[in-house]
């Protein structure tokens, strides 16, 4: 069984990217096991937690939790024109100590929604850039910018048939990603 992590970069209770995420977990095929990730709970990151300060139990939980993954994906809105800073956090938080990163070499892909036309385009390539470094193969086409985002959803579901069959397409070329990673 492989399993994927389900990063949503938004913490509000209705969030578009946590309804989004909520849809597209539901299109990967059998074999596949999908695990939404908590990140609202993390202390924010300050280099101190791994010496005098101590480890908060926070994030010894979440970096053992993104261990047992075997790869993710990242559902996200646009906060001025990049990643929330909650999404920055859980990135770095798993990033330490130097070395040790718990997301080295998984793969990865990214959905950037906004409620406008533009898509979270901003997000989407910072995240990008933050993964690169990160060193997760990221996938590269098709790119995923889920503009109107409130008008795709009803009732948390996603009507629009055509964006179904996108994300579908999506998720498959993800997959495509993590055999050739696993292989």
């Amino acid at each position: 069984m492989t399993k994927v992590g389900i990063v949503v970069g938004s913490l509000r209770k209705e969030a578009f990217s946590k309804q989004i995420a909520d849809n597209v977990a539901g299109l990967f095929p059998s074999g596949y096991e999908t695990e939404f990730v908590e990140i609202g709970n993390l202390p924010l990151f300050n280099q101190d937690f791994e010496g005098d300060l101590g480890t908060p139990a926070e994030y010894t939980t979440f970096r053992n939790t993104v261990k047992g993954l075997d790869a993710f994906l990242f559902v996200t809105p646009e906060y001025n024109r990049s990643i929330p800073g909650v999404l920055k956090n859980a990135l770095d938080v798993g990033s330490r100590p130097y070395g040790e990163s718990v997301w080295n070499g998984k793969p990865a892909a990214i959905i950037s929604q906004s409620p406008g036309a533009i898509s979270g385009f901003g997000a989407n390539h910072h995240l990008r850039q933050v993964l690169t470094f990160l060193n997760m193969p990221v996938v590269q086409q098709p790119e995923a910018y889920i503009g109107n985002s409130a008008e795709l959803l009803d009732g948390g579901k996603i009507t629009n048939e055509g964006t179904v069959q996108f994300l579908q397409s999506f998720v498959d070329t993800f997959v495509d990603l993590i055999k050739r990673h696993n292989a």
